[in-house]
């Protein structure tokens, strides 16, 4: 549910039903973390230097897919 992509063992999600700011969740085997959607920023969680720069270089590329997928699965806190 919510997986917008797989970059390698990288995962990029977004869950259903979820709690403020707008984020999505990025999962590898040895880490995961929150990244807020506005700032890209970590909000928790740790990764490997190389899978944070992958994932958030795709998130940056992204972030209207990632934004539309927040606003379709959390209708409650929909991004303007």
């Amino acid at each position: 549910m919510g997986k917008l992509a797989q970059i390698g063992n990288i995962i990029i999600r977004i869950y259903a039903n979820d709690h403020l700011p707008p984020h999505f969740h990025i999962l590898t085997p040895d880490g995961d973390a929150q990244v807020e959607i506005a700032t890209l920023d970590i909000l928790r969680g740790k990764l490997a230097s190389k899978a944070q720069d992958t994932a958030l270089e795709w998130a940056a590329k992204n972030k209207a897919t990632i934004a539309a997928e927040w606003n379709r699965t959390n209708p409650r806190f929909p991004i303007a």
